[in-house]
């Protein structure tokens, strides 16, 4: 859920805590990383698993001045829930709500003619004009216009309906592909092509607001890629981008999102004794195991079975066996934890406990998937919520 949870009485099962105080000063510190741009807080997909609402407020209160996300429809949802400002959605399919979009007075990314035409019918309709973002492909391949004849014709339909007072182009933008791998050869070829593409579009008469490209790891690394606006997307919530680029403290974020479960049962088994389906781990003597009462079903990725990292009392244990649909199995090597003590999956680091980036090198993946898959039955819980005076 995304509400703020109440005081529990006793034990949750799990519990993914959301420290807003560490969301704040991530804002700040990419805010001073890119002190000649805007910063954009992405919240798409429920803000990375930490909750959209909540963390968009705290971002906006640190002084994001731009919302982004991916779909219209999480867009909507910051408009319904009160936000304030600038929001951009991207993500766009055929008969999207573009109407209901320009009334609730959302910047909307156009990569394309179909876009373009659906949306000017939307802004005739609506009798209101829409706030435009022209998406250039500068390399990445997604969604995005392609340059030459292309981006010509996009240009020229988009000043066309602007001279009709149907929409205003209130931006020019595009997207890294390879940002987070530091030399890359396509990091300049991308600059140089967002370039040569902004200055066709103002060569034609286009007038934007806001020019961007960064993400995250542009953010944190190219500052000539800062340009107007920076979007920030996984570093709002402390992660680092990519581990070559250096750890969360390396450029003074903190991770937002503690995960933890209480344990439900720790039993003495024998020597030789099979544990989880398959029987991937056989106990090597006897031992004591502990029941962690999380599994895939709450987004904890079945590929870290037999190596996902936990913290049960201060030492470090590892996923035994397989990881199942709603719980896992640590080795406690006959330490006998109390049922209900607190295992830690993940959290900023600091207290000995693992990191996402742990869980995502355990199990073959990026952090930005560890956070974002946790699922809805793993209550948020928001501390921190008043930013201090």
């Amino acid at each position: 859920m995304n509400e703020t949870a109440t005081a529990p009485t006793a034990p949750l099962r799990a519990r993914a805590e959301i420290d807003l105080a560490a969301l704040r000063a991530n804002v700040r510190a990419l805010r001073a990383r890119a002190s000649g741009a805007a910063v954009m807080a992405v919240v798409k997909s429920d803000a990375y698993g930490h909750g959209a609402v909540p963390c968009a407020r705290a971002a906006v209160e640190a002084g994001a001045r731009w919302l982004g996300t991916a779909t219209p429809e999480e867009a909507l949802a910051l408009r319904e829930a009160g936000l304030p400002g600038r929001i951009m959605c991207w993500l766009w399919t055929p008969g999207g709500p573009w109407r209901e979009a320009i009334e609730a007075d959302l910047d909307v990314s156009v990569g394309g003619m179909w876009a373009l035409r659906e949306l000017v019918a939307a802004a005739r309709e609506a009798g209101l004009p829409a706030r435009v973002q022209l998406k250039a492909d500068t390399g990445l391949g997604r969604g995005g216009c392609q340059p030459g004849e292309d981006w010509a014709e996009l240009v020229a339909e988009a000043l066309r309906a602007q001279s009709e007072g149907l929409l205003r182009v209130t931006g020019l933008w595009s997207h890294f592909a390879c940002a987070d791998e530091p030399g890359h050869p396509s990091i300049a070829a991308q600059l140089t092509r967002f370039r040569e593409m902004l200055a066709y579009a103002e060569g034609q008469g286009v007038r934007p607001e806001v020019r961007h490209i960064a993400n995250s790891p542009a953010t944190l690394t190219l500052p000539e890629s800062h340009f107007d606006l920076v979007r920030t997307g996984i570093a709002v919530y402390g992660i680092s981008p990519s581990p070559e680029l250096g750890a969360p403290a390396d450029f003074g974020l903190r991770p937002v999102m503690t995960l933890s479960a209480s344990i439900a049962l720790v039993k003495h088994v024998p020597g030789g004794h099979g544990v989880s389906y398959g029987h991937h781990y056989i106990t090597p003597g006897a031992t004591t195991l502990g029941l962690v009462p999380v599994g895939y079903a709450d987004g904890i990725p079945r590929h870290a079975s037999g190596a996902g990292p936990v913290l049960v009392d201060g030492k470090w244990r590892t996923v035994a066996g397989r990881i199942a649909m709603d719980q896992f199995v640590v080795d406690l090597g006959g330490d006998e934890p109390a049922t209900g003590t607190q295992a830690v999956l993940f959290g900023p680091g600091d207290r000995g406990e693992p990191t996402a980036e742990d869980w995502a090198q355990a199990s073959g993946t990026i952090a930005y998937e560890i956070v974002t898959r946790i699922g809805t039955r793993v209550p948020r819980v928001y501390v921190n919520e008043e930013q201090a005076g």
